[in-house]
Parts: C-alpha cells; sequence; structure tokens
C-alpha cells in the first residue's frame, strides 16, 4: 500500500465531503487542492480519478450502496457518505486494487475524518457491497 495513494484517497475524501456540502464544481475543487495544499506527497493523478469517477458514476455508485443501507443515502452522515461512494468506486472501477485494500482504506478514512463508531457502519456496507461486486474474488478467497 503506497502512502501517496493512501493520501491520494484521504485528499479524495475531503473533496467529495467539500463536493456534497457546497455544491461547487468538481473541478473548482481539485484546483483548489492543487493550489492550496501541499500535494507532494499525493499520487495526484488517482486523486483526479478518484474524485471526477465518484462523481461521474454518482447515480450508479448510490444504487449499489443504497440496498445496504437503512436509510436513504442523503441522510448518512456526509463523510461517511463520501467514503461509502469513493470505496464503492473503487470497488466497481478498479479491479487492480484487491478488495481488502479497499474496504481497510475506506475504515481508516472514516477513523481519521468521522464520527467515532462511523468506521463499523461503512464497514458492514462496504463488505456487502465487495460481495457483490467482487464475487469472483470473494470465491479465490474462500
Amino acid at each position: 500500500m503506497s502512502h501517496a495513494r493512501t493520501m491520494a484517497r484521504r485528499c479524495a475524501v475531503q473533496a467529495l465531503y467539500q463536493w456534497q456540502i457546497t455544491g461547487h464544481d468538481v473541478d473548482d475543487i481539485y484546483q483548489q487542492f492543487l493550489v492550496e495544499r501541499n500535494m507532494a506527497k499525493v499520487n495526484v493523478e488517482l486523486f483526479k480519478e478518484l474524485l471526477s469517477g465518484v462523481t461521474r458514476e454518482l447515480e450508479t455508485l448510490d444504487a449499489t450502496i443504497q440496498p445496504y443501507l437503512d436509510r436513504d443515502i442523503s441522510e448518512v452522515d456526509p463523510v461517511e457518505r463520501a467514503v461509502l461512494r469513493l470505496g464503492t468506486y473503487e470497488l466497481m472501477y478498479k479491479p487492480d486494487v484487491p478488495y481488502r485494500v479497499v474496504i481497510n482504506e475506506a475504515l481508516e478514512a472514516v477513523k481519521t475524518f468521522g464520527a467515532e463508531q462511523g468506521h463499523r457502519y461503512v464497514n458492514g456496507v462496504l463488505d456487502k457491497v465487495a460481495q457483490q461486486v467482487r464475487q469472483l474474488e470473494f470465491k479465490r478467497r474462500s
């Protein structure tokens, strides 16, 4: 697990959170991160891909996540929502990243930015999403 990739995911969570709260243009948020933050230790290419991918595939991501939630996705804590969307994006569109890595990175992000027990909720949801979208990977592990 590369530190630069981890930092890209953390920046993506923060940028997605900002996008969800403010509704600002995602390209403007991306540019703001490049200008206002020290991105030297961040895989900027991955950060951009995750940010644009999640916002582009939002409907599909939300439809994939929703069956595993106990409430509407719009009612999920904004940090947890950003992490769920990001994790689901990676599970669906980044098959080169093992599902366990995706879930672990998501849990670390929630522990850093989210509510005290948010990681438990995110873990339960992403585990179910992973079982759905990474069936072959699950079968190989069995």
